[in-house]
């Protein structure tokens, strides 16, 4: 009888080993697998991820930093990709809001019927070349025969003499179909046009390319580049923000955040507050057209 263990003592180890195992799974869990957290009392941590146009990215990014400053339970991602990538993630509901620079076309609003598109403010785009570049004004029928390879050297147009190098945005780009339908006509571009998937990646190419010219969005014009004025009835009119508040630049399109249906939870105020007074004041800032100046 000597050999056999205490019952009593028999529960006690057990007890110890499985108040063990319970300590080690707590402290090796995974990170992916943690619990959904709080940041306040009583609310639990929101998420939502907006994609496409590189042209809507800036303000966006900026507006999701500022809201989260003042929301400590809102987490919101920004990603690129051009703005039919958006409106298809969208449309698909891999993301919350599509970033487009261009209205919906009919084939998405047949594709996806439940899309909702909210206006957040409006841009202008602007030729751009090298610094060194002095060739300008241009009409939009000589910027049109640039892009269709009508002209190759920059002394056809009062420039230096240098063969122009064309630079575009890829086929995900809202900047490009809007530059397609207004400068283009629907006509085709050159063959060989450079396609470049973001603004920033035009405008690096043209600030390293002296013959080069782009196209971007008016927030994307600083020192490294020169804007092109277009000329409009015999006048010279720069790409500003006050050209076109006074709907004198002829460039100009709206831009949009699209939804899966009518917006909700953090999506709704996310856009809320992009579409109040200091959601704008980004947009301005960003250098862009607030809503109800254009």
């Amino acid at each position: 009888m000597n050999g056999m263990r205490n019952p009593a003592s028999i529960a006690t180890l057990l007890a110890l080993i499985l108040v063990m195992a319970l300590l080690a799974c707590g402290c090796t869990q995974q990170a992916g697998s943690q619990p959904p957290t709080t940041t306040s009392p009583g609310k639990t941590r929101e998420s939502i991820t907006l994609s496409g146009s590189t042209t809507v990215l800036p303000v966006a990014q900026a507006a999701a930093d500022a809201y989260m400053n003042t929301h400590a339970n809102a987490e919101i991602m920004v990603i690129g990709g051009g703005s039919s990538v958006g409106i298809q993630a969208a449309g698909e509901g891999t993301a919350s809001i599509g970033m487009s620079s261009r209205d919906l076309k009919a084939e998405e609003k047949t594709r996806y019927p439940g899309l909702v598109s909210t206006v957040i403010g409006n841009d202008g785009i602007a030729l751009i070349v090298h610094p060194s570049n002095t060739v300008g004004p241009l009409t939009l029928e000589q910027v049109k025969g640039i892009y269709q390879g009508k002209y190759t050297n920059w002394k056809d147009l009062g420039g230096p003499d240098m063969a122009i190098v064309v630079a575009g945005r890829d086929s995900a780009s809202g900047t490009r179909e809007f530059f397609h339908e207004k400068v283009m006509n629907k006509e085709d571009f050159v063959a060989g046009q450079l396609e470049k998937n973001s603004n920033g990646a035009v405008k690096q190419t043209v600030a390293q390319t002296p013959g080069a010219i782009g196209y971007v969005g008016l927030g994307y014009i600083d020192g490294t580049v020169r804007a092109v004025p277009i000329l409009v009835n015999g006048t010279p009119i720069e790409p500003s923000v006050r050209m076109v508040l006074d709907r004198k630049y002829p460039i100009s399109r709206p831009l949009i955040l699209v939804t899966k249906g009518e917006p909700a939870g953090l999506a709704k105020d996310y856009i809320t507050f992009l579409l109040g007074p200091e959601g704008q004041k980004i947009l301005e800032k960003e250098g862009f057209v607030p809503l109800g100046q254009a």
